[in-house]
């Protein structure tokens, strides 16, 4: 289980600003059970989004937003709407969020943060990993999260110790920035790199004290055998 809530209403239409038209993919996994991204919560977003001037020019809500395999076959019968939006608005986790970036080629802005639960999760196929840092980068790094593809986690740009695309600590690991520049050229987004992050707000990086008493937290942090 990953948690994620909605980032504030305007900072999504701030990513959205000089746009028109988008696309707004939810997921039925966990995103629907945060209360952050299911349905109910795509077509909330639709209406706040077209009363705010924009053109929703089409809607989906797939099972596992962190399966590349389901986004592709999810979005076959919606090719026409996809196109016809400037960018896809995806209401999920990183995960999520970044396996829509890698499938699609469209612009993909995040619509929630993922939250820190304080535990391990469950690992999946894909590359696609998640720092729960509750502050999402993935809008100005093209949907390569700069904290898991970066060796060194940087989030100001690259370290310049790269060789050959290849991280200096680690040379069997593609250098994160590098791929974050490739995907932002192949977008004609290479703009984004001038935009100056906030530095990360390392309190958001653990788990809520308000959490930490919950069903969720103690699920992750059990140590007992089952049975």
């Amino acid at each position: 289980m990953i948690l994620s809530e909605q980032k504030p209403l305007e900072d999504i239409l701030g990513y959205l600003e000089g746009e028109k038209t988008v696309f707004i993919l939810g997921c039925n996994g966990c995103a629907q059970s945060s209360g952050s991204g299911g349905p109910v919560q795509v077509e909330e977003m639709k209406k706040k989004l077209e009363e705010a001037g924009f053109t929703v020019t089409g809607t989906k809500v797939i099972d596992f937003l962190c399966e590349k395999a389901l986004v592709k076959s999810g979005l076959r019968g919606k090719i026409d709407q996809v196109a016809a939006a400037d960018s896809i608005l995806v209401m999920t986790c990183g995960i999520g969020v970044q396996a829509v970036a890698a499938s699609v080629n469209k612009v993909c802005h995040p619509a929630c943060n993922t939250i820190n639960l304080g535990g391990s999760r469950g690992e999946w196929q894909g590359s696609e990993r998640c720092n729960e840092c509750g502050q999402c980068l993935l809008d100005y790094t093209g949907g390569i999260c700069p904290l898991t593809a970066c060796t060194k986690s940087l989030v100001s740009g690259a370290c310049g110790g790269a060789s050959e695309g290849k991280c200096e600590i680690s040379p069997d690991h593609d250098c994160g920035w590098e791929l974050i520049y490739n995907r932002l050229k192949a977008k004609n987004q290479l703009d984004k790199l001038s935009a100056l992050i906030d530095a990360l707000d390392h309190n958001k990086l653990m788990a809520r004290p308000e959490m930490l008493d919950t069903s969720r937290y103690a699920l992750e942090q059990s140590d007992q055998e089952v049975g």
